[in-house]
């Protein structure tokens, strides 16, 4: 029985704080600022991409989700900006729109790090291996709802607000099959790589050929398709 009281259980709320850390983690190496978010989270029945910019990918393994992030225009531009002026980009050559293409891109590859960032931490802490799709950013004037009825046998959804250095706003929302891990013994966890290699990365990403993030020209068909419905 006792141990059982004293085994680590790391559940729902765990996962989404370590993603929290995350994306944070990321948004402030990245653009060289400081990005919070809120002590209080929602409970929520549904999930889905909002106006001005809606970003998901899926991940799947050890245990099934689906993550969102949403952003008015204000603050995806924010963001944007910060990033390129701080990879040497002159502010003459940014896109001036939040519907442009690069933007879109380089909000998707930060996308693409931020769920890299918590893998890799699920793989050190929780010793289990999640993979995930490639993300998917959309341009948005309604809102869509996106079902994870199917591919989740008991979802759990959660949704978090983030701040900017603006005090501009952007959501993230988390659509999960309920868990818990229990710690049998305990373990060592290799070390968080140097934030630095974050910007590192991304450097190699911006001067390689790679295949750009799916942007605002996907329609409603290739959305239901890439979420397996």
């Amino acid at each position: 029985m006792s141990g059982e009281k004293d085994a680590v259980v790391y559940g729902t709320e765990d996962l989404l704080v370590s993603l929290c850390n995350s994306v944070t983690r990321v948004l402030n190496v990245a653009t060289q600022s400081k990005l919070h978010y809120s002590g209080m989270v929602q409970r929520i029945t549904k999930i889905g991409l909002k106006p001005d910019i809606g970003c998901f990918v899926l991940f799947d393994g050890g245990f099934t989700g689906l993550v969102v992030l949403n952003f008015a225009a204000e603050t995806a531009m924010e963001i944007y900006e910060r990033y390129m002026l701080h990879m040497g980009m002159p502010k003459s050559e940014l896109a001036s729109s939040h519907t442009s293409d690069e933007v879109a891109n380089i909000m998707g590859e930060l996308m693409n790090q931020i769920v890299g960032d918590f893998t890799g931490k699920v793989r050190r802490e929780l010793q289990t291996n999640i993979t995930q799709n490639q993300p998917k950013m959309l341009a948005l004037n309604k809102q869509v709802t996106l079902s994870v009825d199917t591919p989740l046998d008991r979802p759990e959804m959660r949704r978090v607000s983030f701040y900017t250095e603006k005090s501009n706003v952007f959501y993230l929302e988390l659509a999960i099959d309920r868990t818990e891990f229990i710690r049998l013994h305990d373990f060592d966890t290799s070390e968080v790589t140097d934030p630095d290699a974050l910007l590192d990365q991304q450097r190699d990403a911006q001067n390689a050929a790679a295949e750009p993030v799916a942007s605002s020209s996907i329609d409603a068909d290739e959305l239901l398709k890439s979420l397996g419905m």
